[in-house]
């Protein structure tokens, strides 16, 4: 059966996306976000996970308001990127883990989860930073699943069906037969609002408690309506419904081995976590 290693939980703003294509991760206001991902660094060098599933939330570039499904696992061979308009360099494509994918598909159904299949597929910035972030060379060693949650278009999945989303394609991943290694990742949030009479709102007190809630109680968030995480997170901090799915695939019980917070990175307070089971 495969090994499911660990999990990562990080932000995915553009402007990271531009940091790094003008080489600003060592000015003052980049560092201490860049310098946290030492330790995962490590960490992937010494687990070297073979696959990695990875929840995040399109933007516009994959679906739009027209079509906007709840959940979607792709199920391609190979995913690209494109221009999305904010001037950052399109990344190499993505080697896809298809067999994982039905799996992941064919467990959710059974599940009874309505997941949207899709056997081609482009991913964002959601997708492709964090992975620019784990692998600064830009050289992927892993394979990838992507397992979109939609964070865009009202009516958004509950707090607590997104846990239960990442408790399945947790026992998925265990059940694979497979002896590969297999990483989880979530990104998006912490608190930000983009737009509005709020914008600019970042609620600390809320995120360091969602992120210790993720290692000592980690159906904390789930008690919260969507209604009540967009008033104490913001519009766009509902991303964080990619983290509990994410904590959710790891099972009852975690250790963090390294965690950090940084405020703000384009007016978004930015979370890293590294967890293991």
């Amino acid at each position: 059966m495969a090994n499911l290693v660990g999990a990562i939980t990080t932000s995915h703003v553009p402007a990271i996306g531009r940091a790094i294509a003008r080489n600003l991760q060592q000015e003052p206001y980049w560092r201490p976000f860049f310098d946290a991902f030492a330790p995962v660094h490590r960490w992937l060098a010494e687990t070297r996970p073979e696959v990695l599933v990875v929840f995040y939330n399109d933007h516009g570039l994959n679906f739009f308001l027209d079509k906007m499904p709840t959940f979607a696992v792709g199920a391609a061979p190979v995913y690209s990127g494109a221009d999305e308009g904010w001037g950052l360099p399109v990344m190499a494509s993505f080697e896809g883990e298809q067999t994982l994918s039905w799996q992941l598909i064919d467990a959710l159904v059974q599940d009874e989860f309505d997941i949207t299949s899709c056997q081609e597929m482009q991913v964002d910035h959601a997708f492709a930073l964090p992975m620019a972030l784990l692998w600064p060379d830009q050289a992927w060693p892993v394979k990838v699943v992507p397992v979109c949650i939609n964070t865009v278009q009202f009516p958004l999945p509950s707090a607590r069906r997104c846990y239960a989303l990442g408790e399945s394609v947790g026992r998925a991943i265990r059940g694979w037969d497979s002896d590969a290694r297999v990483a989880v990742m979530g990104t998006g949030g912490l608190s930000h609002q983009l737009d509005g009479q709020r914008a600019g709102f970042i609620n600390k007190d809320f995120d360091l408690r969602f992120m210790d809630s993720l290692v000592d109680d980690p159906k904390w968030a789930t008690q919260f309506s969507t209604h009540e995480l967009v008033e104490k997170a913001g519009t766009q901090g509902v991303e964080l419904l990619m983290w509990l799915a994410t904590r959710g695939a790891l099972g009852s019980s975690a250790r963090c081995l390294h965690r950090n917070y940084h405020l703000p990175i384009s007016n978004t307070a930015s979370g890293l976590m590294l967890l293991v089971p």
